[in-house]
């Protein structure tokens, strides 16, 4: 049995079939709901009062759609329904009440249903007898073409008009008498439906749509056609050789035209129109619609094209078409080796085979001219043009005799040459499902056709930085999606295994979901249908449609491809050596150096990892990697990077530098034998060019091409650059040394960056007695200077180089600092790193100092397990300066670096083998961070972290460190953040109000950060936010309560001096902070302090100062006398304290008097000679 997957076809084959894109899943539905249905009928009976209202209007048109819209994917569901939903909707337009906006929304109403359900079933539905031709003429008639918010309305009465023409009626009997009451002459109904429908044809809406349609019915009719069928074909001629598509109009009025007679040589009888088809492909031939530039009027031009052709042919089905006779799943799959000989003597269709001819008839001569304009039209540029022209293919040559039908394939074939467009190969594969699936291309011409396929199904060019020829491998999917279900399984037999192979390549492999996809179904319909393809139901299992569809489990770049398949062929190597050596490498070696710079790429690694693979085979035995390659192939695997040199200093050197290094790497670690060999010269310059030149590459590719030059230096310098075991060449040694130490100085950020993980790159052999001189210069760059500020990145790989460089080096205590980790430098190098955490860079990239943060902490924790490993107290000194440092990140705001520092903390707490010593208060912190924990922490989730990071303040040694980390998640701006983080802080405090010891331990712990950090506004705004949220909750309440008491009195001072000639009005705004509460004279002095910013230079500091101040004196009565209240309150609220300085600074000083206080003096700046108010220097 076929397990229960889903039934898919290649996004072309879903395209044809059902006129939508399959790239979702479609939701199954039982039936039109019950629900739906009632809405739908109350929605439709509430029209009436609906459209009254345009927003009730609106709301009921939108609901409408969306109920409508569910059945898009199934719209048969919806045909017991439609008759009661037609009439309700019918009611109200036939209705004499209903004014005209009803009418237009029920016509809405009715174009949604036609559109859901698609327009040529609907329209069988609507009433159509005698009496409705009159009625639905004259509303018609009423309508105004040019009214487009009525569309529909005039759509839907031409479909309507279109089915009543269809009565078996002379339409002349309808005329009655033509001369009406007032002596005109009336028009008859034949002139007047013939009008409406001109007209309507040259409308650039939807209409014009429905008027092909309405023509298509109306003159084909027996009286219409004897009188109106030549004067309107004229007419459309007329069009098409007047007028230009170079205009609008022009281009609306040529659709109408070629829509109509489509419409007409599709439905008319061949022998009316047989005698006009020359004349109208004459008149197409001289219009030259392929050449022009609208690709609907391309499209309709190849629609009309074909329907001559099939007008010119007699109507037969072919004696020689290929049938495969059974299309049963289950018989396939029961019999898949049963050959059906007997249906290729079977006509399906028994009308056909009464009008199948004798083979050997006489062909137009304008059918040549129809299939080359087809043949053309295969490679337009648009894909819709393509895709008429295939059906149009599959259609004409299914009525032409077997050697004619013969030609036309190998014809469509000659679109597979590479001298050919993608358009071509994507037209070509189309037509070729076209004649497959109707069983026109017999099964003689599959070994010819199925090579092509194959290739079509890997096609790609390249055009440009870009790549084409997505369409062309999913129309190959859907060619052979269409061939599994026309050919029988012993025809494909011999192609099965190609077949197979290529489908499931492209759906593993191919980096286009879509592709992807169709492959997938493809490969599925052929293990349905032929029951033929090795292993396909385990295949299908694993890479079914959905499966393909989830970038995690299929290669997206291109590039990754290529990196995957030379470690595929790593894994190959052992299992066949020798044809690895002899055969593949070679076949490498050649496309290594030819001019596909992709092919280049993937050959290089690919001989990279062959050789590794090779050296690893033979290394138990002792066998050197040259045992197994030709002197000609070690020769060529040396001289690579000369060949392709000249692409490193290109556009291909983001793909070719990391090749190269990468080769350079494994032969090295492959020992080759090339030492004092020239060309080590030409490597070592390799990569020191590729890290002095990261600059000149893309973002995206530097940290490739950095990494693997970093890799090849370590690789190289291990292999070549030593003079006998752990002995480094002294030359080598100082000149790279040296030379790196220099690069460290660079006016460029990432040849320091290279430089610096270069230095941490190195053997022990080349640092050993250069030690001290790699440290130095590390922890110079470390360092933030005015002139390198925003060299972050380099500071970050500073930092991982220190610890890189002595994890290289080793630990000793009593041991040379220039070659050793030892008592000597060991608190210089924690010293370095330590410094490294207090970078807060920022710049347009936002905090990038966490980049340098991280790599600190990250180097500590390897520096420390180094120490702890060799030498415990070697820590003593700087352990609780890491520890407290960690404890601050772990509170700060950024999720990423409270997560890194908040792990790093609990693996050095929790370190067991070794154990690390000296951590401060460690019984403490193991209650707070239980080893045993049963879920591990998650740092990045702020409901967690804090509430844990909080606990810290308890322990003094972390206090200060612990405040200093939530002060700037506290006041921050990250809502979640400051959310629990505030919550954590605040329920400490409320749990210390009653230790007095305590709280005045972390009030002089929360002064030494106010002072510490006056001048520092990345700690200095969110301190002053989170001291106003602790003073609002009444944190410091026993503080605040007591008549000038020190901790008010400092906290005070320390504003006023923070915010000392400053101009940042953030700054300026976050200084009012809830000083009222302090009690005695620091509080007049905070009144004086506010007076004197009523005069600030800005206006929105005035405007801030004086909602502070009133709402001071209304909460605080005692403040001034009562007498003067309502005056100053007065004062302070009608003021426009935005206004001019001169005027403010008179009511300011008008309200000093009024509280009793000593107006601000104006003192002269010395600088620059002008007056300044007091209040600017506060």
């Amino acid at each position: 049995r076929v397990p229960q997957l889903k039934v898919s076809k290649p996004k072309l084959a879903a395209d044809m079939e059902n006129g939508v894109e399959g790239d979702e899943a479609v939701c199954v539905l039982g039936g039109f709901a019950d629900s739906d249905s009632a809405e739908s009928r109350a929605l439709i009976a509430g029209l009436s009062e609906s459209h009254l209202v345009d927003k009730d209007r609106e709301k009921a048109t939108e609901r409408f759609l969306f109920i409508m819209d569910k059945y898009q994917e199934q719209p048969h569901l919806l045909d017991p329904h439609l008759e009661w939903m037609l009439n309700m909707l019918l009611e109200q337009i036939r209705s004499e009440q209903s004014p005209p906006p009803l009418v237009h929304l029920a016509f809405k109403f009715l174009y949604v249903i036609s559109k859901v359900r698609g327009h040529k079933i609907f329209m069988q539905l609507l009433p159509h007898e005698v009496s409705d031709v009159h009625p639905v003429l004259d509303l018609l008639s009423r309508q105004n073409p040019k009214d487009h918010q009525t569309w529909e309305t005039r759509y839907m009465l031409l479909l309507w008009l279109s089915m009543t023409c269809l009565i078996p009626f002379d339409l002349s009997r309808l005329d009655g008498h033509l001369t009406s009451e007032s002596g005109q002459a009336r028009e008859p109904i034949m002139d007047r439906i013939l009008a409406i429908a001109k007209s309507y044809l040259t409308v650039c809406d939807s209409s014009r749509d429905a008027a092909s349609i309405l023509v298509s019915k109306f003159l084909t009719r027996l009286d219409v056609k004897q009188k109106r069928l030549g004067d309107f074909l004229d007419w459309s001629l007329t069009i098409m050789s007047q007028t230009h598509d170079l205009t609008m109009e022009g281009t609306v009025m040529l659709d109408g035209a070629l829509q109509s007679l489509a419409q007409l040589f599709k439905h008319g009888k061949r022998d009316d129109f047989l005698l006009y088809a020359p004349t109208v492909l004459q008149c197409l031939d001289k219009r030259r619609l392929a050449e022009s530039n609208q690709t609907v009027l391309r499209k309709l031009g190849i629609k009309l094209v074909q329907r001559l052709g099939l007008t010119l042919l007699k109507p037969r089905l072919a004696k020689w078409r290929y049938q495969r006779g059974s299309r049963s799943l289950a018989a396939n799959l029961s019999q898949p080796t049963k050959v059906t000989e007997q249906a290729q003597s079977k006509v399906e269709n028994g009308d056909l085979e009464q009008a199948t001819q004798e083979e050997d008839y006489d062909i137009p001569e304008e059918i040549e001219n129809v299939i080359e304009q087809l043949l053309v039209g295969l490679k337009d540029k648009e894909t819709i043009v393509r895709w008429s022209a295939a059906k149009g293919i599959g259609r004409v040559t299914g009525r032409l005799p077997v050697e004619l039908a013969d030609e036309v394939v190998a014809s469509v074939l000659e679109c597979f040459s590479f001298q050919e467009t993608d358009n071509a190969w994507h037209g070509g594969c189309l037509a070729l499902a076209e004649l497959g699936r109707r069983g026109l291309l017999l099964p003689s011409r599959l070994p010819d056709v199925v090579p092509l396929i194959l290739k079509a199904l890997m096609y790609d060019e390249k055009r440009g930085a870009c790549s084409v020829g997505t369409n062309v491998r999913d129309s190959a999917c859907y060619v052979c999606w269409a061939f599994a279900r026309a050919y029988d399984p012993v025809e494909l037999k011999p192609f099965v295994t190609q077949i197979a192979s290529a489908l499931v390549i492209t759906t593993v492999f191919d980096r286009n979901v879509n592709c992807r996809r169709a492959a997938s179904a493809a490969f599925q319909e052929n293990v349905g249908r032929q029951g033929t393809f090795p292993h396909g139901i385990d295949i299908l299992t694993l890479a079914d449609y959905y499966a393909v569809g989830n970038l995690s489990n299929c290669y997206q770049m291109i590039r990754s491809i290529r990196e995957l398949a030379t470690k595929a062929l790593h894994s190959l190597t052992p299992q066949a050596p020798e044809y690895m050596a002899n055969i593949v490498l070679p076949q490498l070696l050649t496309m290594a150096t030819n001019m596909d710079l992709h092919g280049r790429h993937g050959a290089i690694l690919a001989c990279a990892e062959i050789i590794y693979a090779l050296y690893k085979l033979g290394s138990p035995t002792d066998r050197p990697v040259t045992d197994f390659l030709s002197a000609g192939s070690v020769e060529e695997l040396k001289c690579i990077h000369q060949k392709v040199s000249l692409c490193h200093l290109g556009f291909g050197g983001e793909l070719m530098r990391p090749s190269v290094c990468a080769l350079i790497e494994k032969m090295s670690l492959s020992r080759m034998p090339f030492h004092k060999d020239p060309i080590i010269v030409g490597w070592q310059w390799l990569i020191d060019d590729s890290l002095k030149s990261l600059h000149l590459f893309s973002s995206g590719a530097r940290q490739g091409i950095k990494e693997s030059a970093v890799s090849a230096l370590s690789a190289l310098c291990q292999e070549y650059y030593q003079v006998k075991p752990d002995v480094a060449d002294p030359d080598m040694q100082e000149q790279l040394v040296t030379q790196y130490i220099a690069g460290l100085r660079s006016p460029e950020v990432l040849t320091r960056c290279g430089c610096a993980l270069a230095l941490g790159s190195l053997p022990r052999f080349m640092i050993r007695s250069k030690l001290q001189q790699i440290l130095e210069g590390l922890q110079e760059i470390c360092r933030i200077t005015q002139k390198d500020v925003t060299f972050a990145e380099s500071r970050k790989d500073a930092a991982t180089a220190i610890a890189q460089v002595y994890a290289t080096a080793g630990v000793s205590t009593q041991g040379s600092p220039d070659s050793f980790l030892c008592l000597n430098n060991v608190t210089k190098v924690y010293g370095a790193l330590l410094d490294c955490m207090n970078d807060y860079t920022t710049d347009s990239r936002g905090d990038v100092g966490s980049w340098v943060r991280e790599a600190a902490m990250t180097s500590l924790m390897d520096v420390t397990f180094l120490v702890v490993a060799s030498d415990p107290e070697l820590l003593t000194p700087d352990c609780e300066r890491m520890m407290c440092c960690l404890a601050q990140q772990a509170a700060e705001k950024i999720d990423r670096c409270r997560a890194h520092a908040g792990t790093i903390f609990l693996d050095l707490l929790h370190s067991k083998n070794p154990v690390v010593p000296h951590i401060p208060h460690r019984e403490e912190l193991l209650a707070i961070f239980p080893v045993d924990r049963a879920v591990p922490l998650n740092w990045k989730a702020p409901s967690e972290a804090f509430p844990h990071i909080t606990q810290l303040l308890r322990l003094p040694r972390y206090q200060y460190h612990t405040l200093l980390g939530l002060t700037v998640s506290v006041g921050g701006l990250t809502a979640s953040t400051v959310c629990f983080s505030s919550q954590s802080l605040f329920d400490y405090l409320k749990g210390i109000q009653q230790d007095r010891h305590m709280l005045e331990q972390f009030s002089a712990t929360l002064l030494q950060i106010f002072r510490d950090h006056l001048s520092n506004d990345r700690v200095f705004i969110p301190l002053l936010k989170m001291l106003d949220q602790m003073l609002a909750r009444g944190c410091f309440d026993g503080f605040t309560s007591e008549e000038n008491h020190m901790f008010c009195i400092d906290i005070l001072a320390l504003c006023k001096e923070g915010i000392k000639r400053s101009k940042d009005v953030e700054k300026l705004r976050s200084s009012f902070i809830q000083t009222e509460f302090f009690q005695g004279e620091v509080r007049k002095k905070v009144l004086f302090q506010l007076l004197l910013l009523l005069c600030h230079p800005y206006p929105v500091i005035r405007k801030t100062t004086a909602s502070q101040v009133y709402e001071m004196l209304l909460m605080y009565d005692d403040v001034i006398d009562p007498a003067v209240m309502d005056e100053v309150m007065t004062e302070l609220s009608d003021t426009n304290w935005e206004g001019d300085l001169t005027m403010v600074r008179s009511h300011r000083n008008q309200l000093c008097d009024l509280l009793g206080v000593q107006r601000p003096t104006v003192v002269a700046k010395v600088t620059d000679g002008q007056s300044s108010a007091k209040s600017g220097q506060l």
